[in-house]
């Protein structure tokens, strides 16, 4: 006996050698750490192009519900193309007009929010828990400066014009390349699904879950921002209208949106109505999004984000350095597409879903099915058959729907023969060709 017969190894197995971990770690590592860099230098296609593609996405039950009522497929899509740019306009318009009125407003309370910022100096140096130092480097500190470095920062997004319209006409292009190529969706998928099942289904997946995202985000925005704007005015803040499309702009924004909205009409409401409006504005827009986004939603539209609170905070972290401010907004779609191609397309790597995935009663629901699927044969006919080997070489497979398992006996030429529920044969089925009919006798 040779070497590799004493080894267990043969020629070609040890020609396949698995290479070690650690080196396996770092060229993933290596790899990934390019990707992100490529994907990062270009953000500024990456990024519209993506929101097109969820734009696309949102807007195709329009595009159907055209062809099905016997409009042409290019007509279809050339009015779906002509909403989401509608849509779009409006949003540019909502976001130029709250910003305008911020600048146009900031320059007022200047003043007001330097006198502000002294008392609070002097309050806390009463109390000595600032140290000296501190307290005289931040008395240095003039609120009239920051009031007017907010409004020159504010200035400079409105004046570039070029970066704005280049945004808007990359989205708008991306919209309509992507509408004209999705008048021959459906047969496409239905071609990966032949292919590639899984993938198929999980795109499918993938696609309804950032429509139902995107829907369920923008009309509770809405209730919110009314909500708001109500409990704004109660408080008497100035401005409500403003501050009411700025928390619908800002709910688009996962974990941290409402808290971005809301620091402007708080500091606003501690100008104009002192601690007591502060405190009302952050306890009003803490409790409404809490009980609307947290309580309420999930009861009418279930679970429309697909994964658990941290794996949310931390993607909106990473896309918004990867893709720049755009990351923000387009965190959980990306996040959904990654978690769609890597994990629910791929059987093995399933297990991931158990701790990321937020819907546990729908995973748990289907997991129960499966289980009910597999053992429901065995109660009904004698579960998937019990192969009898025979001097002849042939197996009796009993099962509950007459089909034969092709699986040979103990010996001879390994054919089966499938009893049926009523004791009759069925088929025939040999391990090297396709079931043949037996005679009943």
């Amino acid at each position: 006996m040779d070497t590799a017969d004493a080894s267990g190894m043969t020629p070609e197995t040890s020609s396949h050698r698995v290479w070690p971990r650690f080196l396996v770690i770092v060229l993933c590592l290596a790899g990934l750490v390019i990707t992100l860099q490529f994907v990062q230098g270009l953000q500024t296609i990456i990024g519209p192009v993506f929101l097109g593609l969820n734009l696309v996405i949102i807007a195709y039950p329009l595009q159907s519900w055209l062809i099905k009522k016997g409009v042409h497929r290019f007509i279809g899509a050339a009015v779906t193309v002509l909403v989401v740019v509608v849509v779009l306009l409006v949003f540019m318009a909502l976001i130029l007009w709250s910003a305008s009125e911020l600048v146009m407003a900031l320059p007022e309370y200047g003043q007001q929010f330097n006198e502000i910022y002294n008392s609070m100096i002097t309050w806390i140096g009463s109390f000595g828990v600032t140290p000296d130092m501190m307290i005289e480097q931040l008395s240095g500190l003039n609120m009239s400066t920051v009031v007017s470095t907010a409004t020159g920062i504010v200035t400079a997004l409105l004046s570039n014009v070029t970066a704005i319209l280049g945004l808007l006409a990359t989205v708008i292009m991306a919209v309509f390349f992507l509408a004209m190529d999705s008048v021959a969706v459906d047969r496409r998928m239905a071609l990966l699904n032949t292919a590639k099942y899984e993938l198929g289904a999980a795109l499918t997946a993938f696609a309804y879950g950032v429509r139902r995202y995107w829907v369920v985000t923008t009309l509770f925005g809405l209730i919110v921002a009314g909500l708001d704007i109500v409990a704004l005015a109660i408080i008497g803040v100035p401005m409500i209208w403003v501050w009411g499309v700025l928390s619908f702009l800002t709910n688009y924004i996962p974990n941290i949106g409402f808290i971005i909205g809301m620091i402007p009409p708080a500091l606003l409401g501690l100008v104009e109505g002192g601690w007591g409006a502060f405190f009302a504005v952050v306890a009003s827009y803490s409790v409404l999004n809490f009980v609307i986004q947290s309580i309420i939603q999930p009861k009418f539209t279930g679970d429309a984000v697909g994964v658990i609170p941290t794996v949310s905070f931390l993607s909106l972290l990473f896309w918004a350095w990867i893709l720049g401010p755009l990351g923000a907004i387009l965190a959980l779609p990306a996040t959904l597409l990654l978690k769609a191609i890597m994990i629910d397309a791929d059987p093995q790597s399933r297990w991931i879903n158990s701790f990321i995935a937020s819907d546990l009663k729908g995973m748990e629901s289907r997991h129960q099915r499966a289980r009910t699927a597999t053992a429901a044969p065995a109660q009904a006919g004698g579960g998937t058959g019990a192969v009898d080997g025979s001097d002849q070489g042939t197996g009796g497979v009993i099962g509950g729907d007459g089909a034969a398992s092709g699986q040979p006996g103990d010996s001879g030429d390994g054919a089966a023969v499938a009893l049926g529920a009523d004791g009759r044969a069925g088929a025939r089925t040999d391990a090297e060709g396709p079931a043949r009919p037996v005679e009943s006798g």
